[in-house]
């Protein structure tokens, strides 16, 4: 990272039965007094992998991160229902035969592509002003309208017929509910299944292999971990502007129109300064991230 205060993301491998809130929070106690953080979507405390936090004028990117795809690894037990559809609620043996691998194989094909999708009464999406989550805990259950989610890929990776378990790889857009993924499946297989394991691998290009464990962070290394803007925006196109144009950008005055189609990166000398987008004969600036 350059001198200043910190500007970038930090791809953060957060384990196992720790929050989101909990993990930003150890990362803020790293970095400068009043810096800024945010994340690009939480992990539930039984899921373990990719959080994307963003720092300092980054955080004005969260627009661009959030919505990006994701891959996830998850294990899923099957012939038992569960109340959360994962290991943290009340569990009931299913109706119907365990499915065994051929079947479970014969079934993907449904659940690939364009699909409605359910959210769960444990996610929390708001009804009403409501989270949904909140009305479960009360045993309250409300009618939830199916919403389209993409399912790019939905490969089975093992069976394990001793354990009724199956492992899954599936890549997805932004909003897709695994937990939901997994139990319409088994339903459509005759049976059920819970979430045992949910692992985010991915987020975008951003993968959990460069990211790094809380517990490896101290003040004295954080720095080295935060990568820069533009590789954070790596899949928006960019183009390359001369440096006596920064002054322009950073004000985040209009431009001659690029020609590139939606939201684009304007870098100097491989610094991203901002994110436009073609209005017209011109383009504008959406977020600014340096100083005129």
């Amino acid at each position: 990272m350059t001198d200043g205060p910190p500007s970038g993301a930090l791809l953060l491998d957060k384990p196992r039965g720790l929050t989101s809130a909990r993990a930003l929070s150890r990362v803020k106690r790293l970095l400068p007094k009043g810096t800024r953080i945010g994340h690009t979507g939480t992990l539930d405390p039984l899921a373990s992998g990719l959080l994307v936090l963003l720092i300092g004028r980054a955080t004005r990117l969260a627009r661009y991160v959030t919505p990006l795809d994701k891959s996830y690894t998850t294990t899923a037990r099957l012939g038992v229902v569960s109340t959360t559809l994962d290991a943290e609620g009340e569990l009931s043996k299913a109706e119907g035969p365990i499915p065994d691998e051929p079947a479970i194989r014969s079934e993907l094909p449904n659940f690939t592509g364009n699909i409605l999708q359910v959210p769960p009464m444990t996610s929390a999406l708001k009804i009403d002003g409501k989270r949904l989550y909140d009305l479960h805990r009360r045993g309250i259950e409300v009618e939830r309208e199916a919403r389209p989610v993409e399912i790019h890929a939905f490969d089975l990776l093992s069976t394990d017929p001793a354990n009724h378990t199956a492992t899954f790889e599936i890549s997805c857009s932004s909003g897709t509910y695994v937990r939901s993924l997994i139990s319409d499946l088994a339903q459509a297989l005759g049976s059920g299944a819970y979430l045992t394991a949910l692992r985010r691998t991915r987020v975008g290009d951003l993968s959990v292999l460069d990211a790094t464990l809380p517990d490896y962070l101290n003040e004295d290394n954080i720095d080295n971990h935060i990568i820069h803007n533009a590789t954070v925006l790596g899949r928006l196109p960019g183009v390359e502007v001369p440096v006596e144009t920064r002054r322009t950008v950073c004000s985040g005055q209009k431009l001659p129109r690029f020609g590139v189609g939606g939201s684009y990166r304007v870098l100097a000398d491989g610094e991203l300064l901002a994110v436009y987008r073609d209005e017209g004969d011109l383009a504008r600036a959406e977020v600014v991230l340096c100083d005129p």
